[in-house]
């Protein structure tokens, strides 16, 4: 077995990026072409893990605004103009295969946050998963009701957090 690695996703890896979407969040799917969109507005903020020949997981984000949360399983329509952050929509990876890999995914977009122009990663921690996320140095923000609206379709534990990339 090769070492998994991140590759650009493509069209054709949508079928697998669902299958995974689906087993990794069961409370919170998104149908196929809400993700399909997401990797044709921004193809290089979307990724997957391959191994061999399999895909054992994928990234989605793409360029955003801060505090503006998109709706899940939502089309974005169009990316804004602008943009004031890359927001991570998804790091999905299936069980065997963890380990240092969404490190290295946030690593990748981090760099083409910068030579983007943008200084800040954005993203919804779901499941309980904020401290993972805080080891990868991205901070909770306090949700005022506005926020707390637009996390409510997230899940009860859901935490809009920030990474500053200048620090």
């Amino acid at each position: 077995m090769s070492k998994p690695h991140w590759r650009h996703a493509y069209a054709t890896d949508l079928e697998a990026v669902s299958a995974i979407a689906t087993r990794i969040h069961p409370d919170l799917s998104e149908r196929p072409e809400v993700l399909a969109e997401k990797m044709r507005l921004y193809p290089d903020g979307c990724r997957v893990l391959a191994v061999d020949n399999e895909i054992a997981g994928y990234g989605l984000a793409h360029p955003w605004m801060q505090y503006r949360i998109p709706p899940l399983d939502g089309f974005l329509e169009r990316l804004p103009d602008g943009a004031d952050c890359l927001y991570v929509h998804d790091v999905a990876v299936l069980p065997d295969f963890r380990g240092g890999v969404a490190r290295a995914y946030l690593t990748e977009i981090g760099q083409l946050a910068r030579s983007s122009g943008i200084t800040t990663l954005a993203l919804v921690s779901v499941y309980g998963t904020r401290v993972l996320w805080e080891r990868f140095g991205f901070q909770p923000v306090a949700a005022d009701g506005a926020l707390r609206d637009k996390l409510s379709s997230y899940g009860a534990s859901a935490t809009y957090m920030l990474r500053d990339l200048t620090a």
